[in-house]
């Protein structure tokens, strides 16, 4: 981060260092749903992960695409938080998007098991298999200003590097 109101930088800098998302969705009456998901970023607006279409999550999306997300860690003390906070459209990858988004969802370490994570293959994020291949592409990023008293939001808009 370059300096205190480098909001950008320190929107990038929570999304490289954080392996989980929080993924808020509804489910078509409204009625609000989060999970916590592991993900891959690229380029700061499209998130990936691997979820069972089964999970209550998978199936708001597949009702309503419109979530929310938020990243942050959780580990920082009492008023040392610092969060991303995202409005996305969010959807099951199918076909040619499915084979690029796997390639990025694996590739966001050099050694996935190192990371104690599974390297996917195609046949296990589509029928038959356990598992889907989702995507959210944020419209819109926020950050909490931590100069701010009391707590609000500055918009950023992110590029990546």
């Amino acid at each position: 981060m370059d300096g205190p109101d480098d909001f950008g930088g320190m929107a990038r800098a929570i999304i490289d260092s954080t392996l989980y998302m929080v993924l808020g969705t509804s489910d078509q009456a409204g009625q609000p749903w989060v999970t916590p998901v592991y993900f891959s970023p690229v380029a700061y607006t499209e998130f990936y992960w691997v979820s069972s279409p089964q999970a209550r999550h998978s199936h708001n999306i597949a009702q309503r695409p419109q979530v929310s997300l938020v990243i942050f860690n959780s580990q920082v003390p009492v008023g040392g938080a610092r969060a991303v906070y995202m409005s996305a459209a969010a959807g099951e990858l199918y076909g040619s998007e499915l084979e690029r988004g796997l390639r990025l969802y694996n590739g966001r370490f050099a050694d996935p098991a190192a990371q104690g994570l599974q390297d996917f293959r195609l046949e296990q994020v589509q029928p038959p298999g356990r598992y889907r291949l989702y995507r959210a592409v944020a419209s819109e990023h926020w950050v909490l200003d931590p100069q701010s008293s009391p707590d609000s939001r500055a918009r950023v808009t992110l590029t990546a590097g």
